[in-house]
């Protein structure tokens, strides 16, 4: 059978839930809500749930270690459910990127994501794909970690439903179609905040 393991970024914690920095756990509820996948469990440096939809076994992680340590939870994963890096996605916040834009690739840098970067050097390799998601850059000079550890505005959170919804839809066509075909119809942004 197929496999996929999904994991989308963040830290653990109520204080962080609703930060810009975890929107990659949000991507990954949203997807799991989408599915219609079992609660998620406590496992070794991850929340997980399973279910098999589409002749796919899709494996959803949230990363319980912080942010700057999401390597362990992926490299751990990756061996435990037997997943190629090909067959591994991870779901991150993107400052570079404007408000509710969506950006998938199939490798790169870390581009100073600091969660992104430990996974880099704990599978020592950057081929794997990702999903970038865009909280923007409205911040000072020399805020970033208060901007990224900040919650969304209330005027985001309403755009964030579609991002949200549009990120779970970007996954699945990942999932089934592969990357390049899901990177075509879904690297655009899905919020009209901008406009």
């Amino acid at each position: 059978m197929k496999k996929r393991a999904l994991f989308g970024l963040g830290n653990p914690g109520i204080e962080y839930r609703l930060t810009r920095h975890n929107i990659g756990y949000r991507v990954v509820e949203a997807l799991a809500a989408t599915l219609h996948a079992p609660p998620f469990q406590t496992g070794r440096y991850a929340l997980h749930s399973q279910i098999t939809w589409r002749g796919i076994q899709w494996n959803l992680f949230l990363p319980t270690t912080y942010m700057n340590r999401s390597g362990d939870a992926v490299a751990y994963w990756k061996k435990q459910i037997d997943v190629e890096l090909s067959e591994i996605i991870v779901i991150l916040d993107e400052i570079q990127l404007p408000f509710g834009t969506l950006r998938l690739t199939p490798k790169g840098g870390a581009g100073g994501h600091n969660g992104l970067q430990h996974i880099i050097e704990t599978l020592k390799s950057t081929a794997f794909p990702r999903l970038r998601v865009g909280i923007d850059k409205n911040f000072p000079m020399g805020k970033q970690v208060e901007y990224v550890l900040s919650p969304f505005t209330a005027q985001e959170e309403k755009h964030l439903e579609q991002v949200l919804s549009q990120a779970a839809q970007a996954l699945i066509t990942w999932g089934i179609e592969g990357i390049d075909r899901a990177a075509s119809l879904f690297n655009r942004s899905f919020s009209t905040l901008a406009e």
